[in-house]
């Protein structure tokens, strides 16, 4: 491995704390448009880290749905095949994405297919 090989292929500096985690997400466009399904990496208050189904172009404007969250906007801000950097346009708490999902009163913004299902009794 070269040691010194150019960093500008690294993507922009990151100035947040990233926390490492494996969350599944949907990507849309702005205007609502699905641009499939993303394996988050890694989380931070200003962005995310993701492995996307199909290649999705630095520069766009997407939308994603993250749990305990809910939906967030943002720029793609680097593209490498199947791996995205999203620069959010709001900072979140990455920690509400890690509180577990459980039954009773859910929030709103848990995806549908979060959500715990209680089975009628017998």
């Amino acid at each position: 491995m070269d040691d010194k090989r150019d960093i500008s292929d690294r993507g922009p500096a990151r100035a947040a704390p990233r926390d490492s985690l494996f969350l599944l997400t949907t990507l849309s466009t702005l205007d609502g448009a699905p641009l499939g399904k993303a394996r988050v990496r890694n989380l931070s208050a200003t962005g995310m880290m993701a492995d996307c189904e199909r290649a999705v172009p630095a520069g766009a404007q997407v939308v994603c749905d993250l749990r305990g969250v809910g939906k967030v906007s943002g720029v793609i801000a680097w593209s490498r095949e199947d791996k995205i950097g999203m620069a959010f346009d709001e900072p979140i708490d990455p920690q509400l994405a890690r509180k577990p999902v459980t039954g009773g009163a859910q929030p709103q913004n848990v995806p549908d297919y979060l959500r715990v299902r209680q089975l009628p009794r017998r």
